[in-house]
């Protein structure tokens, strides 16, 4: 075959099909070129880097590009996503810009105007464009720029306490502040938004990937009205400051809503805001996807295909263990059975299950619904937690009586569930009856595709740390982070499950009802072939997935 510049050549595609820059509407050739990609004749790498060949320019794949941020900043976002354009380095007075099109000779001026230097194009692929343009043309200079007009305006004390509510419409600095706060943190992929109100600034910070990172920060004349703001916004009490708080707000983000749920917190600096991004529209809910090594996978295959018993996930806030539960409950939900959940809040939508959201204030808790819930005919129960001991009594009789019951607890590994339920005073032979599994889980950083480097640890220290090498995996690929543009230089992007996962057999069903400590009931687990939460994280390491250090962070 021709090469791909020969092939667009021939096709008429070059130089007459590209797009014309004066009025960038698509020409026959463009869609020649999108039905050669979607019917796999080219890719659209080798697109771009004919039209770079074709128009005597550099072609960059920007994921490999170390981007100098500097450059970025010289240009003004609303430009580079006008044209469609990204600079990419500075030397001396010439900047460098990545293009998709490299006919828009337009674009290049305006970069020249707005930067007073010389330009130089390169071309990169579109998608790999955009994607950089969305984790670089951040929203920091607009904040810096907002914030300094809020102190500005500070002799305006409605604008600054927000103690009036009608004076916070859209035009309103704080207002504009506030939702940017937010976009960016989806934008982020964030899970969290930290607001913490210090002496002389309020810290913003955000967690990704489950690290906290530091924002820029907001001046501490604004944190009343960003509070405030935020309080109306999630139908709070404005005036109690005094009192923990817990609310709900709804946002339109990328043409889809995301809701977040919020919890203020009174400090010796003012009110702390917390808000969790419920953004489940990236997520995958379903078991195959979660990464379970295969002994896990059957023994908890085993254990969810069954019609009745008790499966409970269990692990510290923010492990993963509802997205665990929700990619179950996909398994087993067909239209011939009766799904319902009790949660506190409803985080995922499924189509088909009836949830139900509790609401202490008008007496709906775990407990009540629950007894609701048994009255209706069903056939798998979902309890979003397991808090006390009424709730527990009876999610327990639920199981006994021909129920799945899904749930989670809090505890530290899986054999300690047992001893978790014991101290709510559920007698202790119903434990060992009605529980079938138990998985514990916690979630490290994956390693950037990218950037991670392969390296070879020394085996010898590591066996120290009770690292061991699966016989299984006779060539291990140990990798560690470097830190790219991808990942914003950490080394790690998106995260992974690391499991325990302990099937209730009969010797430890009557191990529970003898009260033994959770170190026997761990070691005879593990000698009936339980993968305990460090192992598992240790084959991870070796499929490349993860590193050494991260496994250390989260598993004790």
């Amino acid at each position: 075959m021709s090469s791909v510049a020969e092939i667009l050549t021939l096709r008429g595609l070059m130089p007459e099909g590209s797009v014309d820059s004066t009025n960038g509407d698509t020409t026959a050739g463009e869609l020649e070129i999108t039905r050669l990609i979607a019917t796999g004749m080219l890719t659209s790498t080798q697109v771009a880097s004919a039209r770079a060949a074709h128009a005597d320019l550099p072609f960059v794949k920007l994921v490999d590009f170390p981007i100098d941020r500097n450059a970025v900043s010289l240009v003004p976002a609303i430009l580079c996503r006008r044209h469609d354009l990204l600079p990419i380095a500075i030397s001396s007075d010439t900047i460098t810009v990545a293009v998709s099109n490299p006919g828009d000779v337009f674009a290049l001026e305006d970069v020249r105007a707005a930067t007073k230097m010389r330009v130089n194009a390169v071309v990169a692929e579109s998608r790999d464009l955009h994607d950089a343009m969305n984790r670089l043309l951040r929203a920091d200079r607009e904040l810096i720029d907002l914030t300094a007009a809020i102190k500005g305006e500070s002799g305006t004390p409605a604008e600054v306490t927000g103690a009036n509510p009608e004076v916070l419409e859209e035009n309103v600095p704080i207002v504009r502040l506030v939702n940017l706060l937010i976009s960016q943190a989806i934008q982020d992929r964030a899970s969290d938004i930290h607001l913490e109100p210090a002496e002389h600034e309020m810290r913003v910070r955000y967690r990704i990937d489950g690290v906290l990172h530091e924002m820029h920060p907001a001046p501490k004349q604004i944190q009343n009205g960003v509070i405030s703001r935020l309080k109306i916004m999630s139908d709070m009490d404005i005036a109690e400051r005094r009192k923990p708080q817990d609310g709900r707000l709804s946002v339109s983000h990328g043409g889809r809503n995301v809701d977040l749920r919020v919890a203020t917190l009174p400090t010796v600096w003012g009110e702390k805001m917390v808000m969790r991004i419920l953004d489940n529209s990236g997520r995958s809910l379903n078991l195959d996807d979660l990464g379970l090594l295969q002994r896990n996978f059957d023994v908890y295959k085993k254990s969810y295909t069954k019609p009745c018993g008790m499966i409970l996930v269990t692990g510290p806030t923010g492990c993963g263990k509802s997205t665990t539960l929700y990619a179950t409950l996909n398994s087993v939900a067909k239209p011939e059975i009766n799904v319902i959940t009790v949660e506190d809040p409803v985080e995922y939508r499924l189509a088909g299950i009836n949830q139900v959201q509790v609401n202490p204030k008008a007496g709906l808790t775990f407990a009540s619904a629950l007894r609701s819930i048994l009255r209706s005919d069903p056939d798998v129960v979902l309890v979003g937690e397991i808090r006390d001991y009424e709730t527990a009594q009876i999610a327990i009789e639920a199981s006994l009586t021909g129920h799945l019951v899904l749930s989670t607890l809090h505890t530290n590994d899986a054999p300690s569930a047992i001893a978790r339920l014991t101290e709510m005073n559920v007698e202790p032979f119903l434990v060992g009856s009605a529980l079938d599994a138990v998985v514990a889980q916690r979630l490290a950083r994956r390693l950037c595709e990218y950037c991670k480097q392969i390296f070879q640890p020394n085996l010898s220290q590591m066996a120290v740390l009770g690292f061991f090498l699966d016989p299984e995996r006779p060539d291990p690929a140990f990798y560690q982070p470097i830190g790219c543009t991808v990942c914003a230089n950490t080394g790690y992007r998106g995260r992974i499950a690391v499991h325990e996962i302990m099937e209730v057999s009969e010797e430890i069903g009557r191990m529970a009802v003898r009260r033994v400590s959770n170190a026997e009931i761990k070691s005879v687990a593990e000698a009936e072939g339980m993968i305990t939460l460090r192992e598992d994280g240790w084959a991870k390491v070796q499929l490349g997935l993860t590193s050494v250090e991260e496994i250390l962070r989260v598993v004790t």
